[in-house]
């Protein structure tokens, strides 16, 4: 296409009027939010991710999540939200998340999907068996310590301040030395 001077003087004339005053989108973007949320179920929850418990809408379509937003009532985060927390909604629709256990079995190069059931058998028979070869009741000293070196925890920045606690009393039930958390790692 051929430009003379006068028609691009005009088209930069226009464009810079539309520049300087601008296009007002604010109607748009207020109208496509309630089109997008228009035939949901708002449900009020909280991020997962972190202990700060930003509070998310959660807006769902037959039981199922189909947009997240975070919660303007929260007091912790006033409707905004970290890039995990905006993200919150991959949780439930990434083609990588598992649903199932699966194991591999020692010399194995294939994993195979197990139960729930077995899973969790299978955990606490290893770490009782762990925790019974290496427990000691008393140091060299004959002190009474009630503790095992061979098991260690690193505990996650997802758990709220009760699950923590209880968890750490599980911990030192088991009689672990080496548990840490994820914040000083």
């Amino acid at each position: 296409m051929l430009m003379n001077r006068r028609d691009f003087m005009r088209s930069a004339g226009a464009a810079s009027t539309v520049g300087i005053f601008g296009i007002n989108m604010a109607p748009v973007a207020a109208y496509a939010k309630p089109l997008r949320t228009q035939h949901t179920k708002e449900t009020n929850t909280v991020c997962p991710y972190c202990s700060v418990g930003c509070g998310i809408i959660v807006h769902t379509v037959n039981g199922k999540p189909v947009y997240t937003e975070g919660d303007a009532t929260s007091p912790l985060n006033k409707g905004s939200l970290c890039s995990k927390g905006s993200a919150v909604l991959q949780l439930y629709t990434s083609k990588e998340r598992l649903k199932y256990p699966l194991y591999r079995a020692p010399g194995s190069t294939e994993w195979k999907r197990v139960s729930w059931e077995w899973t969790f058998h299978e955990l606490a028979k290893r770490v009782k068996k762990l925790r019974d070869a290496t427990f000691t009741e008393k140091n060299d000293k004959g002190q009474t310590v009630n503790r095992t070196t061979a098991i260690a925890s690193v505990g996650s920045a997802a758990l709220d301040n009760e699950e923590c606690y209880v968890y750490q009393k599980f911990l030192r039930a088991l009689g672990l030395v080496y548990i840490e958390h994820q914040a000083r790692i």
